[in-house]
């Protein structure tokens, strides 16, 4: 089972008076951008998930597009986001668990907050960080995509793919 995985996509669509022209047409543009790489590098996937803020609702449609979605609401995501997924849940794919959060607080120390979530997972994918991690530790693989929007101190812009077998396996995908 292959499974798209991305986070931080922090896009907005217009919001009547509330949103600047200028913003409103650059996340346009990056709507557009984020489309073509889903169709790139998620085709053919059997589920998208997502870490968490959206900001829009719309990138939830874009997303429903490509694959079922699994999802979690981040820190940057308004009231209508919040009410429509949790902030955290376990995901039973592929004969695995599957932790899902956005994550909080500063990069240093958030393998541990994000782990408080969950007992007994295969793997916990969270976001917030925007820097892309791909790591087991005491057997649980933790995966982060990054963001394919803002990379903030990480190399690149970049998602996430799962591909779930005999094992559970991330791999990251600089865009």
């Amino acid at each position: 089972m292959k499974i798209g995985v991305i986070s931080d996509t922090h896009l907005s669509a217009p919001s009547g008076l509330t949103s600047s022209i200028t913003h409103w047409l650059r996340n346009s543009r990056t709507l557009d951008e984020i489309r073509n790489i889903l169709a790139t590098y998620f085709a053919g996937v059997e589920r998208i998930i997502h870490a968490g803020d959206f900001v829009d609702e719309t990138v939830v449609e874009m997303l429903q597009e490509f694959a079922p979605l699994e999802a979690v609401h981040g820190n940057a995501d308004g009231p209508q986001i919040q009410k429509r997924f949790p902030s955290h849940k376990i995901l039973e794919l592929g004969g695995f668990r599957i932790g899902l959060t956005h994550g909080d607080g500063a990069p240093h120390g958030i393998m541990g907050r994000v782990r408080q979530h969950f007992d007994q997972v295969d793997a916990i994918v969270f976001g917030h960080t925007h820097q892309p991690l791909n790591m087991r530790h005491n057997g649980i693989l933790y995966f982060n995509p990054g963001s394919p929007t803002d990379r903030l101190f990480a190399p690149c812009h970049s998602i996430g793919m799962l591909e779930l077998t005999q094992s559970i396996r991330g791999e990251l995908i600089c865009l």
